[in-house]
């Protein structure tokens, strides 16, 4: 569902961004005269500087920058979305399972980590399915979960610096292609074309920009997800724990009730720690 509303919102953002730039401009420029005051109004049109974009970037490299950028907002998007704290640690999550634990209904704080699907959730799930066998054990299953989900959100973090590695790639293999169009047009051994010089060096620097332009973005991005995925796993990890410790403990009392596993038994027998 987040990767549907994140395509769609890259979409619209491209749309937006080419709905604002290709609005026509009717300028005039006016030739002047003497002084200050106009001798003949002489319209010149003035080129649009987005279309001149799209027909210098060309009908390669254009559509290429085009989609990675499309997907470049869409993988922001989806991660602007998915990173947030209070999506990964809800406060409301964390209060009613603490006061679940103290009331020691453990199967009903089993459940209800397992029917929720934030980060903070699914570690202590993992933790919870190896309580029994002693608290060391559950939080090393706590802490593989934690490494597990971080490594897949990496994953999508990395895109960011690829993005941002192949951009400057991209814009030097449109400089180098517009480059050789602008020296085949000056050795062609004949006087020059001025316009197809100039649409080769255009070329060259249109694709030049895209490219960095689409590298800035992915990888400020890139740098800035990272260091939110380090923290939200640092907090998820140290509350995560905090609560399987409040239960075992809780476990321990008088009275208290049986706590939940949704682990395979151990084998016939294994010595169980603690």
């Amino acid at each position: 569902m987040q990767v549907r509303v994140a395509l769609w919102i890259g979409l619209c953002l491209a749309v937006t961004f080419v709905t604002v730039i290709v609005e026509p401009s009717s300028q005039v420029a006016y030739a002047q005269a003497d002084g200050d005051q106009p001798a003949a109004a002489t319209p010149k049109a003035k080129t649009n500087l987005f279309w001149h974009i799209v027909k210098s970037a060309g009908p390669v490299f254009g559509p290429l920058l085009l989609l990675i950028s499309i997907g470049m907002v869409a993988l922001i998007v989806l991660l602007g979305m998915d990173l947030r704290l209070g999506v990964a640690i809800p406060p409301g999550f964390v209060e009613e399972f603490t006061d679940t634990v103290n009331k020691r209904k453990f199967k009903e704080a089993f459940d209800l980590a397992r029917n929720d699907n934030s980060f903070v959730a699914r570690v202590i799930t993992a933790g919870m399915g190896r309580l029994q066998y002693g608290i060391e054990d559950s939080r090393e299953a706590a802490f593989n979960m934690v490494d597990s989900i971080k490594a897949n959100k990496e994953q999508l973090i990395a895109y960011l610096a690829t993005i941002g590695t192949l951009g400057p790639l991209l814009g030097l293999v449109g400089t180098v292609f517009g480059m050789i169009l602008a020296f085949m047009e000056l050795g062609g051994g004949n006087q020059p074309n001025a316009a197809r010089l100039a649409e080769g060096i255009s070329h060259a620097l249109v694709v030049t920009l895209l490219g960095v332009a689409l590298a800035v973005p992915a990888i400020f991005t890139h740098a800035v997800f990272k260091s939110r995925l380090v923290r939200i796993s640092m907090d998820t990890g140290n509350i995560a724990d905090d609560l399987l410790t409040q239960m075992y403990h809780n476990s321990k009392q008088p009275g208290a009730g049986r706590l939940p596993s949704n682990a395979a038994p151990a084998p016939a027998g294994a010595v169980r720690p603690g």
